[in-house]
């Protein structure tokens, strides 16, 4: 596993525009081709080209593991079609009013922490598509649990102001260890500024090395 500084659109924030698992990174229609080679070589992934609401951003409005992928309810029909018969997983749309649904959930192949924003009501579809547990909870105060958080199977980071009995209770979730961190030199958004599976890391160009000493403890990165 490899940690791997790239940018998307000229922008440190790659998770904003893409969003990945362990068979491919989703990209956004019309980006470049060499840099979505580039994005294959690092994650060790296919690629697929998507849009979201017609959109560009998809790290923000796509909830995806290895077994399931949600979109938000103002996803196109033809959208939500083509990533069904191009990924094979679990798609299905979650009919929540909140339409940035990837930075209120976040999801790994164990378990999930979501927004209260999202109502209880929706906890067993995003169980059922995911196949995972999950809870409801803010993290560090913020009700964007998904923007939060980042975890993979074999290890995460969370926001650094996260009290250390929640780290553990979202870690028992998430069945991994959690590490407080930052990205791009600071953020404490940290699912705007990286793309993780189970194979690498890629993370923005601004992330520096006290960031990447951190990541490499968290994901358990070895050289």
């Amino acid at each position: 596993m490899g940690i791997f500084k790239y940018d998307v659109y000229r922008s440190p924030n790659v998770g904003i525009y893409a969003k990945c698992n362990d068979r491919f990174v989703f990209i956004p229609n019309g980006f470049a081709l060499t840099k979505v080679k580039n994005l294959c070589e690092f994650l060790k992934t296919d690629y697929i080209f998507a849009s979201v609401a017609n959109t560009r951003l998809l790290g923000v409005l796509m909830v995806v593991n290895n077994n399931g992928l949600l979109l938000p309810r103002n996803c196109l029909e033809e959208e939500r079609i083509h990533l069904k018969k191009t990924t094979g997983l679990n798609v299905d749309i979650l009919d929540t009013k909140h339409t940035a649904i990837g930075n209120l959930i976040c999801a790994n192949d164990r378990g999930g922490i979501m927004s209260p924003l999202i109502p209880n009501e929706y906890v067993k579809k995003v169980e059922d598509v995911l196949g995972i547990e999950v809870i409801r909870k803010r993290i560090a105060g913020y009700h964007q649990a998904g923007a939060m958080e980042v975890a993979t199977s074999h290890g995460g980071i969370v926001h650094p102001a996260t009290e250390e009995e929640d780290i553990k209770t979202i870690s028992q979730v998430l069945g991994v260890e959690l590490e407080p961190s930052t990205i791009n030199g600071g953020s404490p958004f940290l699912a705007a500024g990286i793309l993780a599976n189970n194979k690498s890391l890629v993370v923005g160009t601004l992330t520096n090395g006290p960031e990447l000493v951190m990541l490499t403890k968290a994901f358990k990165v070895e050289d």
